[in-house]
C-alpha cells in the first residue's frame, strides 16, 4: 500500500504539473517536462534493488525538469529526481542536473559553448540520459558498462564543460571536455573497496571527462569515444599515508540505426589502481573491463522487441575469479569476479505518455551485483534469474 500511495501521488503531482504548466501560460523558451516510473523486480537468488527474491517494488523513479532559453545565447536547464532503488539509493530528491549553457559560437558549419553548474557526463550511448525511462534500451542499462552500484560516480560534475559541433557534409562531429568534482556515495566505497572501511571517500582532486563523436547526416551511423579519470581518498587515520584510488572509466562505443531495427555494441575499460589501504586492504592494481550486443527491433509503432548478450570482469587478467578468491583468503567467492547476461525484453507504447515494459535475464556471476545489497561475499549465487516489469509516465 505504501508502494501504491507513493505512485498515486507521484503520477498526481505530474498531472497537476503538466495542467498547470498549460493553464499558466509560460514565458517563451520555458519548457516543463517530467516523468514517472514504477518497476518490480524478482529474482531466484541473489538481492538486485531490494528484497528481490521476494519480489521487490524498490524501484521508484520521479523526475520534474525545467529548460529556459533566456537568449539565443543562453539556456538554463536543471532536473530534481526522486530515486529508489533498493538499498542503493533511498528516494530522497537530489540535483541531477543544474547548469547554464553559453553559446559562444553559433553558425551554420559549426557550433561551441561552456556549460557551468552540476552536468551530465557525456559518457557512452546512454549516461546523459540515463535518468529517463523512455530513453533506455531495456528497464536496466547494460550493467557491466554502466554499473547501477556506482552510478552516481560517473553520472555528474559540478564544474565546467567545454562543448563544440562541426556540420561537414558527411555528418556531425562532436566534442565535450569537462573538469569538476564527481559525486561520490557510500555506494562508491563498497565496489571499489569490496566493503565498507574507516573514514569517508572523497575526491582527491577535480576529475577530467573527454568525448569525441561522429554522426552520419541521419544519425544512422553514430561512433564515439568517451572516458574520465577520476582520483579518490579515503579519509581515514590508520596509517601515515592517505589511502588513493586513481581509475580511468573509458568507453568505445557504436550504433547502427535502421527503420526497424538498431544494433549497439560499446566496450569499458576501468584501470584501477588503489595504494596505502594496509592493513584492511591490499593494493590494487587491475583492469576491469565490459562489453555487449544489443538488438532492439520494432516490428510495428508501439512494439520494441530487445536483446543483448553482456560480459564483465573485475580484472580482465583473473576471468575465472581463482586469483580474486585466492588474494581475499576465501573471504570472496570467484564467482563475484564476473558477470555473463543474456537479456530479452518487450517494450510497449500505450500512447505518447504512457509505457509498460518487461524483462528476463539469464545470469552467470555476480561482478554487476551492489555490494551493500550483497554484503556477504561468500553467499553469491553464481547461477540466477531475474525479471523485472516497469511502468511509465511522463509530460
Amino acid at each position: 500500500m505504501q508502494h501504491a500511495r507513493l505512485l498515486i501521488a507521484s503520477l498526481a503531482l505530474l498531472l497537476s504539473s503538466s495542467l498547470a504548466a498549460a493553464e499558466l501560460g509560460l514565458p517563451n523558451g520555458l519548457q516543463l517536462h517530467g516523468f514517472v516510473s514504477q518497476g518490480a523486480v524478482q529474482t531466484s537468488r541473489n538481492r538486485f534493488y531490494g528484497n528481490s527474491p521476494q519480489t521487490s517494488l524498490d524501484f521508484t523513479e520521479i523526475g520534474l525538469n525545467a529548460s529556459w532559453r533566456l537568449s539565443p545565447r543562453l539556456l538554463l536547464a536543471g532536473q530534481v529526481l526522486s530515486r529508489r532503488a533498493g538499498d542503493m539509493s533511498d528516494g530522497w530528491p537530489e540535483i541531477d542536473f543544474a547548469l547554464a549553457d553559453i553559446a559562444l559560437l553559433a553558425r551554420n558549419d559549426a557550433r561551441a559553448g561552456i556549460r557551468l553548474g552540476r552536468l551530465k557526463n557525456r559518457l557512452g550511448l546512454y549516461n546523459e540520459t540515463r535518468d529517463v525511462p523512455f530513453t533506455h534500451p531495456g528497464i536496466f542499462l547494460p550493467q557491466v558498462v554502466y554499473f547501477d552500484k556506482v552510478r552516481n560516480l560517473v553520472l555528474a560534475t559540478d564544474g565546467v564543460q567545454l562543448h563544440g559541433e562541426l556540420y561537414p557534409s558527411f555528418g556531425t562531429l562532436s566534442a565535450t571536455l569537462a573538469s569538476g568534482r564527481p559525486v561520490v556515495d557510500d555506494n562508491v566505497e563498497a565496489a571499489l573497496l569490496r566493503g565498507a572501511l574507516p573514514g569517508d571517500i572523497e575526491p582527491r582532486k577535480n576529475s577530467w571527462q573527454a568525448s569525441l563523436w561522429f554522426h552520419s547526416p541521419t544519425e544512422r551511423i553514430k561512433f564515439g569515444l568517451s572516458g574520465a579519470a577520476i582520483a579518490l581518498r579515503q579519509d581515514w587515520t590508520l596509517t601515515r599515508a592517505t589511502p588513493q584510488l586513481d581509475l580511468l572509466y573509458w568507453i568505445a562505443s557504436a550504433q547502427y540505426n535502421a527503420e526497424h531495427w538498431s544494433f549497439s555494441s560499446e566496450y569499458m575499460g576501468l584501470p584501477l589502481r588503489g595504494r596505502d589501504f594496509q592493513p584492511l586492504r591490499p593494493d590494487i592494481d587491475q583492469t576491469s573491463e565490459g562489453y555487449y550486443a544489443q538488438l532492439t527491433y520494432r516490428p510495428s509503432p508501439p512494439f520494441e522487441l530487445m536483446l543483448r548478450y553482456e560480459e564483465g570482469f573485475a580484472d580482465r587478467d583473473d576471468r575465472n575469479g581463482r586469483a580474486l578468491e585466492r588474494l581475499s583468503q576465501g573471504l570472496i567467492a570467484r564467482q563475484a569476479g564476473s558477470s555473463r547476461i543474456l537479456s530479452v525484453g518487450l517494450r510497449w507504447d500505450l500512447s505518447r505518455h504512457w509505457m509498460l515494459r518487461t524483462e528476463y535475464q539469464r545470469h552467470i556471476g555476480s561482478f554487476i551485483l551492489s555490494e551493500i545489497e550483497n554484503p556477504n561475499l561468500l553467499e553469491h549465487d553464481k547461477h540466477w534469474d531475474l525479471f523485472a516489469v516497469q511502468a511509465a509516465f511522463r509530460f
